[in-house]
């Protein structure tokens, strides 16, 4: 393809410009599947709570692919052999890495497509544009699959120290203002070096990755797992199970075509993997779709879809108890019955108002894969152990903590 007019620069708030590094990337983000993300918001439905919190999966997909030019220079000046078809891969996977990402991001994991995580349905993205582009991402699709022989150059796509964490961790703190996510991202980058075929973090960047994953832990409960998020969160899953469930009973419910085709049915995998039309019926599917139904629906004749839709557009939300040990049953019971008798409900309809979850954070799970620092020696230590400032106790531990939603009117 002809490169004229392809090399362009993008104004990003983050990293300042971000440079397009070739015309097949060029040409990648221009498809309509890549530019759908511009209509996918980074962080679900957190601008309930932060009214900033508007960017998209497309500006979080840029940032990481700016850090990734970054990261592929500073290890090329460090010796380690990146060729430039590899470069070009790695561009392209972290690229497309968010592309399988329904609407309103992790909001709606597996609730509009049940058995496929936003990881699958990326790998059926990519492998139809791998097609579609004449095999020109076969790099970038064995990259993200774990498949290429240099294994350090899927874990700059996806592992505990990844170009995807640092650029959200960047973004998402700068577009809440939550200060406590400011990471050295520059500096982290800088550090990074290979060490028999994994990437490690050199001894002088322990600081700026202890930094990092106290950083990942606090967002967490700031930001992704905050209980006003967390309220809107269960408001939208309540309203679509509603319209799921009259769907698939043939009430009639406004919708898009390709919104209302997952409304009526439940493809699987499977039908994914063997019917092309369900991943392009998916492809069409952004935010849009879904708040353009919940207005329409907050007029619907049925009262529980149509009270759940209009205290999501008024943001009426629910309230939320969350602490550290499971409830009481006693009060469980006593909060569903006063649920019930305020809203007039059937006792099978309370789940659509009163929902009791439990939520995980964990900053750090070195079972899952390491952080490796590089000592002066060249022996590699894991960072639970090499870290002076982190409790080697405390750190890798998973943080649960216990949800309840209800209705605010209740006492």
């Amino acid at each position: 393809m002809a490169t004229t007019n392809k090399q362009k620069i993008i104004n990003d708030p983050v990293y300042g410009f971000i440079t397009i590094p070739d015309a097949l990337v060029f040409d990648v983000i221009e498809h309509p599947w890549v530019q759908r993300m511009r209509r996918i918001k980074q962080l679900g439905l957190a601008y309930y709570t932060y009214p900033s919190a508007q960017h998209t999966r497309f500006q979080h997909a840029l940032g990481a692919m700016h850090l990734m030019g970054q990261a592929v220079a500073v290890l090329r000046a460090k010796g380690i052999e990146i060729t430039v078809d590899e470069a070009q891969g790695l561009n392209l996977s972290i690229l497309l890495h968010d592309i399988g990402h329904g609407p309103y991001s992790h909001t709606l994991e597996q609730t509009i497509v049940r058995d496929l995580t936003h990881e699958d349905l990326s790998k059926l993205f990519m492998a139809e544009l791998n097609v579609q582009f004449g095999n020109e991402l076969t790099i970038a699709y064995a990259i993200y699959n774990d498949t290429y022989p240099k294994k350090f150059l899927h874990q700059l796509v996806s592992s505990q120290l990844d170009m995807d964490r640092l650029d959200y961790l960047a973004r998402d703190s700068f577009f809440t203002g939550v200060a406590e996510g400011v990471i050295s991202y520059d500096r982290i980058i800088k550090m990074l070096t290979i060490s028999n075929d994994e990437l490690v973090v050199e001894g002088k960047g322990i600081y700026s990755i202890e930094k990092f994953l106290i950083s990942r832990r606090l967002m967490y409960w700031q930001v992704y797992l905050h209980k006003t998020v967390i309220a809107a969160e269960q408001l939208l899953l309540s309203l679509l199970k509603r319209a799921k469930f009259l769907g698939e009973r043939g009430v009639p419910l406004f919708a898009t075509p390709a919104f209302e085709s997952f409304l009526r049915n439940n493809p699987t995998k499977h039908d994914f993997e063997t019917d092309h039309q369900w991943l392009n019926r998916f492809a069409l599917l952004d935010d849009f779709d879904v708040f353009a139904s919940v207005k329409v629906w907050a007029s619907h004749p049925d009262p529980i879809l149509s009270t759940l839709c209009t205290n999501l557009v008024n943001r009426r939300l629910f309230r939320v108890e969350m602490q550290t040990k499971p409830f009481d049953p006693g009060y469980l019971e006593l909060i569903r019955l006063k649920t019930i008798a305020l809203l007039n409900l059937e006792p099978q309809d309370v789940g659509y108002y009163f929902t009791c979850d439990k939520v995980e954070n964990k900053a750090y799970n070195p079972r899952h894969e390491r952080i490796m620092i590089k000592g002066k020696s060249n022996e590699l230590t894991d960072i639970s152990e090499a870290s002076e400032q982190l409790n080697n106790a405390v750190m890798p531990t998973t943080v649960s903590k216990y949800l309840l939603c209800y209705p605010k009117e209740i006492q």
